[in-house]
């Protein structure tokens, strides 16, 4: 009888040490407090095709998406290092996985997470956030009608990393 009362203690210490270090790689990874309900990484369970809005043709998979009090949060997974504020890329990728979020749910997400290596930023889905989603998506279809397209920016970094390098007459040095 005295074995199974220390056995008893045993496994109910395992299981909330086990509890405890769930929690704490959950939160390490970036994710909020709630229901994983689909993931794009391995390990959890995987959302079966993108999120596809036909009115502005976006489509998309968000690494998370997190069902917390009835609202779904998507959540992106950096692999660097964060800066001081969230990369205008970053951002817009977020923006974009919450306006998929609404138009393919009907509930509006009322913020998303970017996590990075050493820190997370909870972003806002604010209509004026949406709005400027919206602009640089029209932007985008403007300049791919037009024939050639101009180098929009000023990043060495980047430029090395691109497909074009190769046959762009823009490249930086």
């Amino acid at each position: 009888m005295e074995y199974v009362f220390i056995l008893a203690i045993l496994l109910l210490v395992l299981a909330v040490a086990a509890l405890w270090i769930s929690g704490r790689q959950r939160s390490a990874g970036g994710l909020p407090a709630g229901r994983v309900i689909s993931a794009d990484t391995g390990g959890w369970k995987r959302q079966e095709k993108p999120l596809y809005d036909p009115e502005t043709g976006l489509a998309g998979r968000p690494d998370y998406l997190v069902e917390q009090n009835g609202a779904i949060i998507p959540v992106e997974v950096k692999s660097g290092w964060a800066p001081a504020e969230p990369h205008p890329g970053h951002l817009y990728q977020l923006a974009a996985y919450c306006l998929l979020v609404e138009r393919t749910t009907d509930r509006r997400p009322p913020y998303g997470i970017l996590h990075y290596r050493n820190r997370t930023f909870a972003i806002d889905y604010t209509i004026a956030l949406e709005d400027e989603l919206l602009d640089l998506l029209e932007e985008v279809r403007l300049q791919q009608r037009r024939p050639e397209a101009s180098r929009s920016h000023d990043s060495p970094a980047r430029c090395a990393r691109c497909g074009y390098r190769e046959v762009c007459d823009q490249a930086l040095k």
